[in-house]
């Protein structure tokens, strides 16, 4: 008959555990019984033995009904923490990858890069702490999971600081106010349980997570305050009149036209909105003339701040629209150093009695490192007259008639649009010399208050702004420039 080993039961430890040895060496742990008699049968001993033979058996802190795992408790704890790690990672993912994958500058692609990275460490957590909560296998395992609390943490924290700019609902916010929860609770249960202990070297451990929160830090600040200011802006425009010549077989002189733009600045653009405009004044003559003052008072009265002149012998002035029509393609971007141009003729009879004729180009653009705009839908125009689209539908008597483009826009780092409803990018445009652009969380058919703070706010946040060129000409020099 085989003499075997005593088997030797230790203790057990804080969890309930219990180390089982055999012949001197380590043969397992156990939680109960059922787990003893598993490690014993893989041994070669019987399934059926009496654990209660001193014989065989040396039991240490307790006999062999002291078991004192909680299982039901240790499983749930378990069971929420990997949950609430697996959540976090999948929502890191979300958050990074639009910007890892597709931001314009640098810095916002390290930024999405660095949320990827968390991700990836949120799940090698999650892993951990099958391995925390159960047999303590590998001895870093208790920190890797309180280092992916922690991080739950600072991201979770950062979403609701930056929620609290604005409060309005969005779906995420069921996800990270949430998760901010877990992770208070998560990381009061590691600190409470010391789970960095056994860990080899913890002092790097604390000096690589305060690294990389630096790190982080500095990475978000630049690519959300410092990179987008800093980054310049400037357009060149310019709208020229050419030499008219004349048509012999009709009254009319044929007057060309060259619109140009450049971007100078440094960073390329979406062009939201554009409209050029060429008019013909009308003016009466005195040689008497008015007081200089009196004369811009009644201008200013007639015409607005805007347009209001200050002519001593000019009674008050009548504009009449000669063409009008878009230049460039709306959402359609403009890179640093590209230009674009394009030529336009358009017919005046010869005693048509302008005085002036002028022309205005202006554009309306948003930066492309501060936002993304949905080019495919914002650059389908919608006509306000359509009674086939109510969402856009205005009676002509109200509104005229105008087209109207809107599209979705997404703020480059991906932050900001979980912790904001989605915003719009609308342009309305008419050839009677309708130019507005606007972005926006309301609908375009709200009737409501409108907000222009919201408006104000969110133009300066996406970096859109205006550029304008004007150029005018005396219908005589027109008229001799044709020879006529």
């Amino acid at each position: 008959m085989s003499i075997r080993p005593w088997v030797i039961v230790d203790p057990p430890d804080s969890r309930g555990l219990r180390r089982v040895t055999v012949g001197g060496e380590t043969a397992g742990s156990a939680w109960s019984p059922a787990d003893l008699r598993k490690i014993l049968g893989r041994l070669g001993y019987a399934e059926d033995m009496d654990l209660d033979d001193p014989a065989s058996f040396c039991w240490r802190g307790g006999d062999s009904r002291t078991w004192p795992d909680r299982a039901w408790r240790r499983r749930s704890v378990m069971s929420l923490m990997t949950a609430g790690l697996l959540t976090s990672m999948v929502f890191s993912a979300v958050i990074g990858w639009p910007d890892a994958s597709g931001a314009l500058t640098f810095a916002q692609r390290i930024t999405g890069v660095l949320f990827v990275l968390s991700g990836l460490v949120l799940g090698l957590a999650a892993i951990a702490a099958l391995d925390y909560w159960g047999r303590r296998q590998f001895t870093a395992s208790g920190a890797m999971v309180l280092l992916g609390a922690l991080i739950v943490l600072a991201t979770d924290g950062l979403l609701l600081l930056l929620w609290f700019e604005e409060r309005e609902y969005t779906r995420y916010l069921l996800v990270y106010l949430p998760a901010l929860c877990w992770s208070v609770w998560a990381v009061y249960l590691l600190v409470r349980e010391k789970s960095w202990e056994g860990m080899p070297r913890p002092k790097r451990f604390a000096a690589g997570v305060v690294a990389t929160a630096i790190l982080t830090a500095v990475s978000l600040a630049y690519s959300t305050m410092y990179q987008p200011a800093a980054a310049p802006m400037h357009f060149t425009l310019r709208a020229e009149f050419g030499k008219a010549w004349k048509d012999d077989k009709l009254p009319y002189v044929h007057v060309p036209l060259t619109l140009y733009m450049k971007n100078t600045g440094g960073i390329p653009v979406y062009i939201i909105n554009d409209l050029y405009t060429v008019r013909g004044r009308v003016a009466l003559y005195s040689l008497r003339g008015e007081d200089l003052l009196t004369e811009w008072r009644e201008s200013f009265a007639t015409r607005g701040a805007r347009d209001a002149e200050a002519e001593l012998y000019v009674d008050p002035v009548k504009y009449a629209t000669v063409s009008s029509g878009r230049f460039f393609d709306s959402g359609a971007s403009l890179d640093v150093g590209q230009e674009y141009s394009l030529k336009r003729v358009f017919q005046l009879p010869r005693d048509v009695g302008y005085d002036v004729v002028s022309v205005a180009l202006q554009i309306s653009y948003m930066r492309k490192d501060r936002g993304r705009l949905d080019v495919e839908e914002f650059s389908y125009p919608h006509a306000s007259w359509n009674e086939r689209e109510p969402r856009y539908h205005c009676e002509p008597v109200f509104c005229g008639e105008q087209l109207v483009y809107r599209g979705p826009v997404r703020h480059n780092n991906n932050l900001i649009n979980v912790t904001r409803k989605p915003r719009y990018v609308t342009a309305v445009w008419s050839p009677g010399g309708r130019f507005s652009s606007s972005i926006s969380s309301l609908p375009f058919n709200y009737v409501g208050r409108a907000d222009y703070a919201e408006e104000r706010r969110e133009l300066e946040r996406y970096g859109a702004a205006r550029s304008r060129a004007d150029s005018e000409i005396s219908m005589a020099e027109l008229l001799r420039s044709a020879g006529v």
